[in-house]
């Protein structure tokens, strides 16, 4: 089972987005503490009603975030 989701996040213009690379979650975020926030909101509400058996995944997982930084950084 794995023991870890994984998040890659981008921003664009006005925001922060992560996507969960193996999950269909997806969160926004004007701030990126605001971000982290939604991500741990996100995947609470996705595994709440998930059966953690057949979903592959340990009932409390740790996440794991990428971080693309921009060229231009």
């Amino acid at each position: 089972m794995k023991k870890i989701m994984q998040f890659s996040i981008s921003k664009s213009d006005n925001f922060y987005v992560a996507e969960a690379v193996d999950f269909p979650i997806v969160t926004q975020a004007k701030t990126f503490e605001e971000l982290i926030s939604n991500i741990k909101e996100a995947a609470e509400v996705y595994l709440y009603d998930e059966n953690v058996e057949e979903s592959g995944i340990v009932k409390d997982p740790s996440l794991l975030i990428n971080f693309e930084i921009p060229a231009y950084a």
